[in-house]
C-alpha cells in the first residue's frame, strides 16, 4: 500500500494503539477489525503523500526492500508480483481508495464484504472500484514470467557490459522503448527525469559509469522486492541499489535508488576485522 518501510511501521505503531484502545465487548472479528484500521490509516496516508510527493525533488520510486531469503527464511513464502518495484509503481496511478481495493481484492482474496467494511464503501462501489483499478493496471502489467535463474543472468550480464562501456553490447539488451527511473530524492546523484530510448538510456549508463560511480564501490547482487537485484556499497553502506524490469529476455526497465533514505533498512556490509 505504501511503499515505505519507515510508513509502514508508523501504520503499524498506530493500528496497535487503536487495537488496544478498542473494547473487547465491541470486538465481533479481530481479523476484520484489524484489516479495517489499517486499510483505513493507509488511505487517509496516502491522500496526504500525493501533496509531498508533487514537491519531491525528481522521480518518486518505491523503496527497495530486502527479500532475501537468507536475511529472512520466511520471506520466500511471502514473496510475489506485489512486492515488484514496475508492480508498485504501476499502484502509484490509482487512487489511495483505488489502490486499497485493488490490493485486498486481487493480493489478498478478501471478498466484497469484507472490502466494503474495510474502506466504508458499498459492494456495488468496490466492484466498481476494483473493475477500474484493475483497467489501469491491467494495461502495463507484464506479460511474460522471467525465471529467477534468467532475471540473474540477465543482471549479471546488464552490470559487466555497462562497466565495459560496451553500448552496442547494452543495445542487445535493452527493448527499444526501455525506460531508466532514477531516484535520489535532492539527496543523493539521480536523473531528475525519466529517460526513454535504448540508444539513449545505453550512452547515459555508460557515461555515468566512467564519470560519477566511485571506484571504491562494492556490489552485492541479493533478492531486492522479489527479484535479483544489484547493491552498490560505499564504505559499507548501501549506496545505490538497480532492479530490472524484463520482458521476452530484454530489459524493459531500469530502476536506480540512491536516495540514502530509502536504503537505510538494506543490510550493511561487516567491516572487515
Amino acid at each position: 500500500m505504501l511503499g515505505n518501510v519507515t510508513d509502514v511501521e508508523d501504520i503499524l505503531q498506530e493500528t496497535f494503539i487503536r487495537w488496544h484502545q478498542t473494547p473487547y465487548e465491541d470486538i465481533r472479528s479481530e481479523r476484520a477489525l484489524l484489516v479495517t484500521i489499517v486499510s483505513r490509516l493507509c488511505i487517509n496516508y496516502l491522500e496526504s503523500a500525493r501533496v509531498q510527493r508533487e514537491e519531491y525533488v525528481g522521480q518518486w520510486l518505491p523503496e527497495p526492500v530486502s527479500t532475501d531469503p537468507e536475511s529472512d527464511p520466511l520471506a520466500s513464502l511471502m514473496v510475489d508480483e506485489s512486492i515488484s518495484m514496475a508492480f508498485l509503481l504501476l499502484l502509484e496511478r490509482l487512487t489511495p481508495i483505488e489502490r486499497a481495493v485493488f490490493l485486498l481484492r486481487e493480493v489478498f482474496k478478501y471478498t466484497y464484504t469484507e472490502i466494503s467494511t474495510a474502506v466504508d464503501q458499498t459492494e456495488a462501489n468496490c466492484r466498481q472500484i476494483f473493475r477500474r483499478a484493475r483497467q489501469h493496471v491491467s494495461t502495463e502489467r507484464q506479460r511474460f514470467k522471467t525465471t529467477v535463474s534468467d532475471h540473474s543472468n540477465m543482471l549479471d550480464l546488464f552490470i559487466r557490459t555497462t562497466r565495459s562501456g560496451d553500448i552496442d553490447g547494452l543495445l542487445e539488451l535493452l527493448c527499444s522503448n526501455v525506460t531508466l527511473h532514477s531516484d535520489g530524492g535532492g539527496k543523493a546523484r539521480a536523473i531528475p527525469n525519466l529517460i526513454s530510448g535504448a540508444e539513449t538510456v545505453a550512452r547515459l549508463l555508460v557515461g555515468v559509469q566512467r564519470k560519477l560511480v566511485p571506484q571504491e564501490i562494492v556490489s552485492r547482487i541479493m533478492e531486492i522486492n522479489g527479484a535479483p537485484g544489484f547493491v552498490g556499497y560505499l564504505n559499507g553502506k548501501p549506496y545505490s541499489v538497480f532492479t530490472l524490469e524484463i520482458e521476452q529476455e530484454r530489459i524493459r526497465a531500469i530502476y536506480v535508488v540512491t536516495n540514502p533514505d530509502k536504503l537505510s533498512h538494506l543490510p550493511e556490509l561487516p567491516v572487515p576485522g
